[in-house]
């Protein structure tokens, strides 16, 4: 069993409250009465910002809550093996599909809670590239590398795979999701060339004027889905919380909204979420109709 590290800031006092009165975190008691839904993820931003959201609404749904961050390869591992209750960050068919074949017939999917993703290069939109073939002619710009995320990521696998592809004599540079974006910053900081891992839903969109490059060799593939996984046996012993996980879905405007708010200096993700909850009530009840 990994560890769990919980990712709330403690017991709070009080309940942060609706319009209406109503309570949208229910109480310590409730909590404990109803159960415990152990939520895994990665520490990508729209993993971060859906894992959250999930947490702040099953929290009001009368649940605790723990998260676990951990790696791709990890987070599948965790629910297959039933020490995570479920995640909603799977990018399938493509990103994931490696996961899915090793573990797919040990875990529930909940089928899609976003849709209209993409993966890619990306590059600030003053670049002279144009299409992942220009990459050749801008290596010294680039300074001979691309700007990846996590070794284990699912979009570093198909970056290697396009590197060979495209026959491009370029490094794959791993880091995290935040190395990635402050190279980014300060590239265009500095108006130079850089090439870095991009997918959408991602807030830097929101913030840097960016493309992608043309991929016609077609290794990213086409657009993707965010599904929800589950493991076995959560409908039977947690049917409640896993109705409400089966009907999460939301839009990339959605989704956008609390990733932009996470990027708000010392701004706290759990705290956006709930936040971001208490203001969408209508579409939080669409999640929480039918598990009643």
């Amino acid at each position: 069993m990994f560890d769990r590290k919980m990712m709330s800031r403690g017991a709070r006092v009080g309940a942060l409250l609706l319009a209406g009165g109503t309570s949208l975190v229910a109480t310590q008691a409730s909590a404990q009465e109803k159960g415990t839904v152990h939520l895994t993820y990665v520490e990508w931003s729209d993993a971060v910002a859906s894992t959250n959201v999930m947490r702040a609404v099953l929290e009001q749904a009368g649940y605790e809550v723990e998260m676990t961050s951990l790696s791709a390869a990890a987070m599948w591992q965790a629910v297959a093996s039933g020490d995570a209750d479920a995640m909603t960050t799977a990018w399938l068919p493509t990103t994931h599909e490696g996961y899915y074949t090793r573990v797919g017939d040990q875990v529930d999917d909940l089928g899609i809670n976003l849709d209209g993703t993409r993966l890619g290069l990306v590059v600030p939109a003053y670049s002279q590239m144009n299409s992942i073939a220009d990459i050749g002619q801008y290596r010294d710009a680039i300074d001979d590398q691309i700007i990846g995320i996590d070794p284990g990521a699912g979009i570093m696998g198909l970056t290697e795979e396009v590197i060979d592809t495209y026959d491009l004599e370029v490094d794959l540079r791993g880091g995290s999701g935040a190395t990635m974006t402050a190279a980014l910053d300060n590239a265009i900081q500095n108006e130079r060339e850089v090439v870095v891992t991009g997918w959408t839903p991602h807030w830097k969109f929101a913030r840097y004027d960016l493309k992608y490059l043309e991929d016609p060799q077609d290794v990213y593939g086409g657009a993707e889905q965010i599904h929800t996984i589950a493991r076995e046996g959560l409908k039977q012993d947690l049917p409640e919380a896993y109705a409400i996980l089966d009907n999460f879905a939301w839009t990339p405007e959605q989704i956008g909204e609390v990733m932009l708010m996470n990027q708000q200096d010392d701004s706290d993700p759990y705290e956006n979420a709930q936040q971001w909850v208490a203001d969408n009530q209508d579409l939080v009840e669409q999640w929480l109709s039918s598990a009643e």
